[in-house]
C-alpha cells in the first residue's frame, strides 16, 4: 500500500471522527477540495500525518475549531459579483415588493459580508423594514465574526467599487464607520437579521421563504449532496419564491430542475413553480 492510499485511509478516519465526535459530516463534500483543505491545515499545524489530527480534534476543542476554519468555505466580500446584486435590485426587488412581508434565507453566509450587502440593498429599496433575513452557516466561528460586523479597512476600496457597480444609491461609507485599521458596519443593518448555525448536510427546512441565496457553496458538494440541498431549498420556498445560486452552479442536471424556471437569464436566479401535470 503506497503513501497516497494510506493518506486516503487517514482522511476517511478523520472525517469519521469529525462526524461521530462533533456531528459534522464532510463525507459527501467534493473529495479533492476536502483533501486539499486538510493537507493545507496539516502543513499550517506543523504535522506530518493526517492521523495525528484525529486525537487532537477528538480531545482538544481549539484544535477542532482551527480545523473547521480551514474546512469552511469563506470566499466572500461585500457585494461580491456586483452584476448579481444589480440583477437582484432591478429584477427581484419589484417582485418582492408584491409581498407584505418577506422572509429571506442566506444559506452558507460565511463571515457576513454578503448578508450586510443584502441588508443595504433592501434598505435602499425600501424593503428592509418589511423583511427578516435568516443568515446561516455551519461554522460557529464564522457566524460570530458576522455578528461583529468588523472587516479589514484595506478591502474597503474594492467593496466600494462593488457597491457602485451593484447600483448603489448612496455612498457605501454611509453604512459603516472606520476604527483603526477596520470598518464596522452600522448596527442598524443587523436589526432584522437573525444569525444562526445551520448545517446543510444534516439540518432541516426554513419554511415559507420568499428568497433563498446560496452562492458557490454547492460546488463543494458531490452530486448526491447537491440534490439533497436543492430539495431542501425547494421545500423551504413558497410558491413562486426565488432561489439564487452562484455563478458556477446550475439546476440543469439536478433532480429539482423541472420545478424551477429561470427568473433572470444572465444570472443564476430561479423561480420555484412546482411540478405541473
Amino acid at each position: 500500500m503506497d503513501d497516497v492510499e494510506i493518506e486516503d485511509i487517514e482522511i476517511n478516519l478523520l472525517l469519521d471522527a469529525l462526524h461521530h465526535r462533533h456531528g459534522y459530516d464532510f463525507h459527501q463534500y467534493n473529495r479533492a477540495s476536502v483533501k486539499r483543505r486538510i493537507l493545507h491545515h496539516l502543513a499550517r499545524a506543523g504535522l506530518e500525518r493526517v492521523s495525528e489530527l484525529i486525537p487532537k480534534i477528538i480531545h482538544d476543542e481549539a484544535a477542532f475549531q482551527n480545523l473547521m476554519l480551514d474546512l469552511s468555505i469563506t470566499v466572500t466580500e461585500v457585494f461580491r459579483d456586483p452584476s448579481f446584486f444589480l440583477a437582484l435590485r432591478e429584477k427581484a426587488v419589484p417582485f418582492l415588493k408584491t409581498f407584505p412581508f418577506i422572509n429571506i434565507w442566506h444559506a452558507g453566509c460565511s463571515t457576513g459580508e454578503e448578508v450586510y450587502s443584502l441588508a443595504i440593498l433592501m434598505k435602499e429599496e425600501g424593503l428592509y423594514d418589511h423583511a427578516r433575513i435568516y443568515a446561516t452557516d455551519f461554522n460557529d466561528a464564522a457566524i460570530e465574526q458576522a455578528k461583529n460586523r468588523i472587516y479589514p479597512m484595506d478591502k474597503i476600496k474594492n467593496y466600494t467599487l462593488n457597491y457602485q457597480q451593484a447600483g448603489g444609491k448612496a455612498s457605501l461609507s454611509d453604512y459603516y464607520h472606520a476604527q483603526y485599521d477596520s470598518v464596522i458596519f452600522d448596527h442598524g443593518l443587523q436589526q432584522n437579521i437573525v444569525f444562526a448555525g445551520h448545517n446543510l448536510v444534516t439540518d432541516g427546512v426554513f419554511a415559507e421563504m420568499h428568497l433563498i441565496l446560496c452562492r458557490n457553496v454547492l460546488i463543494y458538494f458531490d452530486k448526491t449532496l447537491q440534490n439533497r440541498v436543492l430539495s431542501l431549498f425547494r421545500d423551504s420556498l413558497c410558491h413562486n419564491g426565488l432561489l439564487c445560486l452562484g455563478s458556477k452552479e446550475s439546476l440543469r442536471f439536478s433532480e429539482v430542475r423541472k420545478e424551477f424556471v429561470r427568473f433572470v437569464k444572465d444570472e443564476k436566479i430561479y423561480q420555484y413553480k412546482g411540478l405541473f401535470p
